[in-house]
């Protein structure tokens, strides 16, 4: 298969696709597991329900990296359904791989650019909860422009979200941290599960992944921010 992200054409992007090489596991797991797991930004809406063949709570996850953390989840929470949408093909590969292996049943993922998809596929008030977690914080002001956390972007969050559904934020970046809190704190429909100006405590749900350990280890912190749609 054609191993490329699909994304429409724009002049702003929250990321680099990035040439990293896949390897010959996550190349096979393409052959093997796609079939199973991939949906298309071009085939359009999805039905949720149709596509897992149950109706359960639905977690999205934008930006999955090499998907380690989100395979914890798949087997931690078996009663939801997971959609993880990611750029960067050799972390589609692995993800894919380690869920076929074990064969789990819960897991949909988009190569693509996550503003496409939810302009394109994602019904409205469908996703009980959306996730961001260590997003590119662009920290040079002139890259500033590029950050995923604008107050368009989470609107557009806002209105994929069930109503009492949340969007959860975790950086490691505190300038981002601070940032994305102001945003955040000004965005309509929200409503900070924390309290005003306030960053949440991790929840269990959320793993911790080696590269968050090393970062404790030397001393670094990561900011959790949980949102809850209020209208």
């Amino acid at each position: 298969m054609d191993i490329r992200p699909e994304y429409k054409k724009k002049s702003i992007r929250s990321y680099v696709v990035r040439a990293g090489r896949m390897t010959e596991g996550q190349k096979a797991a393409f052959d093997k597991y796609w079939p199973d797991y991939g949906l298309s930004l071009h085939s359009g809406k999805v039905d949720i329900d149709t596509t897992f063949g149950r109706s359960s709570p639905r977690v999205m996850e934008i930006g999955f990296g090499m998907g380690g953390s989100l395979l914890e989840m798949l087997q931690a929470e078996p009663e939801k359904d997971f959609i993880g949408i990611e750029v960067h093909p050799p972390g589609v590969g692995r993800l894919i791989n380690g869920a076929g292996k074990l064969e789990l049943p819960n897991l949909r993922v988009y190569l693509a650019d996550a503003t496409d998809v939810m302009e394109d596929c994602i019904e409205d008030a469908s996703i009980d909860r959306l996730q961001v977690y260590f997003p590119d914080p662009w920290h040079k002001k002139k890259h500033n422009k590029r950050r995923l956390i604008q107050p368009q972007f989470v609107q557009k969050i806002r209105s994929k979200l069930k109503l009492d559904g949340v969007f959860h934020l975790a950086t490691d970046w505190e300038p981002y941290a601070e940032y994305m809190l102001e945003v955040m704190e000004a965005a309509e429909g929200y409503e900070n599960l924390a309290g005003v100006g306030q960053y949440s405590s991790r929840p269990d749900y959320r793993p911790i992944t080696k590269f968050e350990q090393r970062g404790e280890r030397l001393g670094h912190g990561v900011w959790d921010l949980l949102y809850k749609r209020v209208d």
